[in-house]
C-alpha cells in the first residue's frame, strides 16, 4: 500500500473531519501555578477558546481533546456549552507527537474511523483561531493527495546566534521562502498515523509528514492565529478575542 492509499471502506462514503487537539503539557515557559492550558483568559481557560472555534466548525463532527492521565483540573471547569462534539480523551503522552498517535489509537477503537477520514491537530495555545481559518484549510487541502497546514510567510529578518556566545549574531539568516508553520495542520487519519510511527521525534504533524519524502500544502493564514508562550501573550490574546465580539 503507498503512502497515499486510502481503505476500501473510506471511498464508499464521504470522508470526516475529526480534529485533535493535545492539551497533556505542562506549558512551564508561562511560568503558572497551573498547566498553560487552563490559565485564564477572558474568564474562560485557555484551552475552551481553540475548542470552542473548532466545535463551531460545521465539517468537524468531533473535536477530541488529549488530556494526561492524570489531569485532575479539566473536571474543575464547566465544558458543557461546547455540546456533544467535545470529546475528552486521558490518553496523552510526554510529547505531542505521542499525544497525538495515542489519540489516534483511541479512536480507531472507539469512533469507527477510515484511513481517509480527515485529522486536523491543532495547538491548544491557538486560542485566537477563527471559523474562518479552519473553513479555509478544509477548503484548501479536502482534494489534496498529501494534506497541509495553515502558516504564514516569515516577515522579519532572522538571526541564528553565534556558536560560541547565544548574545551575539552569528549570521543573517535569508528569508526568502520562510514560512512559520501554524495549526490545524490537516491529514488524512491513515497517513498521519503511519507518519507519526515512523517519526515520533518531530515537533509537529507536518515534520512527520515531511519525512517520509511527502510535501504538505501551505495555506496562508494570518499572524492572529499565534501560539500562547509567555506570560506578555495574553494580553494580545484577549484584545483580538473581545474585538470579535
Amino acid at each position: 500500500m503507498s503512502a497515499l492509499s486510502h481503505s476500501a471502506s473510506s471511498i464508499s462514503r464521504a470522508p470526516r473531519h475529526i480534529a485533535i487537539v493535545p492539551a497533556a503539557g505542562s506549558g512551564s515557559r508561562m511560568g503558572a501555578e497551573r498547566p498553560k492550558q487552563y490559565i485564564d483568559l477572558n474568564q474562560r481557560p485557555l484551552l475552551w477558546h481553540a475548542l470552542e472555534t473548532l466545535t463551531r466548525v460545521q465539517r468537524i463532527e468531533a473535536v477530541c481533546v488529549v488530556l494526561a492521565p492524570d489531569d485532575e483540573w479539566w473536571p474543575s471547569f464547566d465544558w458543557s456549552a461546547l455540546g456533544d462534539a467535545l470529546r475528552p480523551m486521558f490518553v496523552g503522552g510526554a510529547t505531542r507527537a505521542h499525544s497525538v498517535s495515542n489519540a489516534l489509537a483511541h479512536m480507531q477503537s472507539t469512533m469507527q474511523v477510515d484511513d481517509g477520514d480527515w485529522v486536523l491537530v491543532h495547538d491548544a495555545a491557538r486560542a485566537c483561531l477563527s471559523v474562518a481559518q479552519v473553513d479555509g484549510l478544509i477548503d484548501a487541502v479536502q482534494d489534496d493527495p498529501v494534506g497541509g497546514l495553515l502558516a504564514v510567510p516569515v516577515a522579519d529578518t532572522l538571526k541564528r546566534v553565534h556558536a560560541g556566545d547565544g548574545t551575539l549574531v552569528g549570521a543573517t539568516v535569508p528569508r526568502d521562502g520562510l514560512w512559520q508553520a501554524q495549526t490545524p495542520q490537516m491529514f488524512r487519519y491513515g497517513l498521519l498515523r503511519r507518519a507519526l510511527a515512523h517519526h515520533d521525534q518531530v515537533t509537529d504533524e507536518a515534520g512527520a509528514v515531511e519525512a517520509l519524502g511527502l510535501r504538505p500544502r501551505l495555506v496562508a493564514a494570518d499572524v492572529t492565529n499565534f501560539k500562547v508562550t509567555y506570560p506578555q501573550d495574553l494580553a494580545l490574546a484577549a484584545q483580538i478575542l473581545q474585538s470579535r465580539k
